[in-house]
């Protein structure tokens, strides 16, 4: 770790770092999500260092939906191939034209809730039997309730009243044949914690997570960027705004915010002083019903 980590900084990564080794130790074929996003850049980054100066022990998987910012695709190609991985690509349009799922019709339907599909069937596919994932118990009431290693059935579903206790931070990685196992060793850090990780361990991150402009319109109460998935409907009318984007996810459902935070000090500084999580700003697929993240993590969402 760069010399500049806090002690604070340190003991997450350490406990991070321990996670991962365990979950590799302990299952024969696990995978790393990867969405482009700043959680699973971290997530990335210190699996490599658990396992330096070796290569990555397995592969890097990103459920596409199809409706992804530019500029993260292109980072996500560029990210995986400097550590060395092998990149996966389960996409959400396959699964749609194999007719696994239904695309929700009409101009704001969004594919982030066709994913949960896509995964399972790409995890049976390749024979994966954990997974890690880059949620933080902060983000979302449902992901607060979830344990670091988290335990799915043989249809990948997650039931929150059968879960493995973790007392004193010990943690069983053992699994049944035909169980999935989801590991979430960035549970324990905050948003504040991933910013002031990038900062410190230099991580380079999709140009969208800093101020710029881009075409928006003014929806349900959040700002999301005009083309691809989004298109304007009647009355709606668009406009050129200075943003940036505090996560990452399916363009027909993740807004920006308004922001002149252009460098990683700014961020950190509006970071520091938000009183909403990131997922509940700008997620317009978190706020679809009280339960909406419990609901798609029993189907199998990561």
């Amino acid at each position: 770790m760069n010399a500049t980590a806090s002690p604070h900084l340190e003991s997450l990564a350490d406990e991070a770092v321990t996670i991962i080794r365990e979950v590799a130790t302990e299952c024969e074929s696990p995978v790393l999500l990867f969405s482009g996003g700043k959680d699973s850049a971290v997530l990335l980054h210190l699996a490599v260092l658990a396992f330096a100066p070796a290569r990555l022990p397995f592969p890097v998987m990103h459920v596409d939906t199809g409706h992804n910012f530019a500029e993260v695709i292109e980072y996500r190609d560029e990210f995986v191939q400097r550590v060395g991985a092998r990149l996966v690509i389960a996409s959400v349009q396959d699964s749609i034209d194999a007719g696994r799922v239904v695309e929700d019709p009409g101009p704001r339907a969004s594919r982030n809730r066709l994913q949960s599909v896509t995964l399972l069937d790409a995890i049976t596919e390749h024979g994966f039997d954990a997974a890690f994932g880059g949620g933080r118990r902060d983000e979302d009431k449902a992901r607060a309730k979830e344990r670091i290693l988290s335990f799915r059935d043989r249809h990948g579903r997650w039931d929150p009243r059968n879960q493995r206790p973790e007392p004193w931070d010990v943690l069983n990685a053992r699994i049944r044949k035909g169980e999935q196992l989801r590991a979430f060793p960035l549970s324990n850090w905050t948003e504040l914690d991933i910013w002031q990780f990038i900062a410190a361990e230099q991580i380079p991150l999709p140009s969208i997570y800093y101020s710029h402009q881009r075409e928006v319109v003014a929806r349900d109460g959040m700002l999301l960027a005009v083309g691809g998935p989004v298109v304007l409907e009647p009355g709606e009318q668009s406009t050129v705004e200075t943003v940036r984007y505090r996560t990452v996810g399916d363009a027909s459902c993740t807004g920006a915010v308004r922001s002149n935070a252009a460098t990683i000090d700014d961020v950190i500084a509006e970071v520091s002083a938000a009183r909403i999580t990131e997922r509940g700003a700008t997620r317009a697929d978190d706020t679809f019903s009280e339960s909406a993240m419990e609901d798609r993590k029993r189907e199998g969402y990561f």
